[in-house]
């Protein structure tokens, strides 16, 4: 009796809070003993009767089961709707701005890792190899191009002579007529190193002057045996310390160090901003007129007159002190250029223009 009671008590909260539902299963159990008993104990009309009654009576709860439900579940629903769900939009919004953040981050991330530093004169002379392959255009801005004349321009131009493919170059290197940045840029290198470099020279304000006129002497020697080639020159009255070379694939950043440089793939952001600062710079420049190559016709090796008339022409006259000799010192200069990384390339167009 004792375990009874206590089963009672436990019961009871829970037949109280449902006692809808409790009162359907009992009436339930109740009309499904009464409807398995004998005739004779429970007449048909009469087990009818309290099925009929008691069916009624548990859809009547059941209803009523669900009407206390829905009253019970409306302050839950209002409070999410008028909670979580207002929320909601304001959340897409946060979550879609967070995305944004992520995508910009890893794709400043992407464009970091592809801006390398290059530590020797093997590594720099692969990088201009790989800028220079299969490339259509290229921009040179730097001192007075020595590089630019002894390997990438004349192997640029072999390799569009050998695909019959258009090549368009566009260089910037310091005005050979301007002294006063000729003698900045000269103490400026000899204050990094009074010693000779790669090519066996030092540098002074002649060097420098010789330097530019060779540069601007190549471009038109190279204009007039490629049809293709489409080369512009800009003579800049300021010096930098930095060199571009910047090709279609690549852009190659050097210094003064031979063994220090920089690399950054095209479509990244630190290509793209100096492919705009060379684009920005050339228009700044002092402009040689490369339509005068033919009214200057040059010889496989260039004669001494031959060069004083296409500087005569261009505007860009030779010092009055030049003699015969400075003439062909320009002329070596701008055909036959040493390279300043300490590598011997032969030039790739022979002098017969094959």
């Amino acid at each position: 009796m004792a375990r009874f009671t206590a089963a009672l008590k436990r019961a009871a909260p829970w037949a109280a809070q449902n006692a809808d539902g409790a009162i359907a299963l009992l009436l339930a159990v109740v009309i499904g003993v009464l409807g398995i008993m004998p005739d004779k104990i429970v007449p048909t009309d009469v087990q009818t009767q309290l099925v009929n009654a008691a069916t009624l009576v548990i859809m009547a709860l059941v209803a009523t089961a669900l009407l206390r439900d829905r009253v019970r579940q409306a302050p839950v629903e209002e409070t999410i709707t008028s909670g979580a769900l207002a929320q909601l939009p304001v959340r897409l919004s946060r979550l879609e701005e967070i995305e944004t953040l992520v995508h910009g981050t890893r794709k400043a991330l992407d464009a970091l890792q592809l801006v390398r530093v290059l530590g020797s004169k093997q590594e720099i002379a692969q990088m201009h190899a790989e800028a220079r392959k299969d490339t259509t255009r290229w921009s040179f801005k730097g001192g007075t191009g020595t590089y630019l004349r002894a390997v990438t321009l004349p192997e640029c131009v072999a390799a569009a002579r050998r695909d019959k493919r258009h090549l368009v170059v566009r260089v910037e290197v310091i005005d050979p007529s301007n002294v006063e940045v000729c003698e900045t840029y000269a103490h400026y290198r000899r204050s990094l190193s009074d010693s000779p470099d790669a090519t066996g020279e030092t540098w002074t304000t002649d060097r420098v002057r010789k330097e530019s006129y060779a540069t601007i002497l190549a471009a038109f020697w190279y204009r007039q045996r490629y049809g293709l080639l489409d080369i512009e020159v800009g003579l800049s009255a300021s010096m930098t310390t930095f060199r571009w070379d910047l090709s279609a694939t690549r852009l190659i950043m050097t210094v003064e160090d031979p063994n220090r440089a920089m690399t950054a793939l095209a479509g990244t952001f630190y290509y793209e901003n100096c492919d705009t600062e060379l684009r920005l710079s050339f228009e700044q420049a002092r402009r040689v007129p490369m339509d005068m190559y033919k009214k200057a016709p040059l010889s496989d090796e260039p004669t001494i007159e031959e060069v004083q008339d296409l500087f005569g022409r261009i505007g860009v006259p030779l010092p009055k002190a030049y003699d015969g000799r400075d003439v062909v010192d320009i002329a070596r200069k701008a055909l036959r250029a040493v390279d300043p990384y300490g590598e011997a390339h032969p030039a790739a167009l022979r002098r017969d223009g094959t």
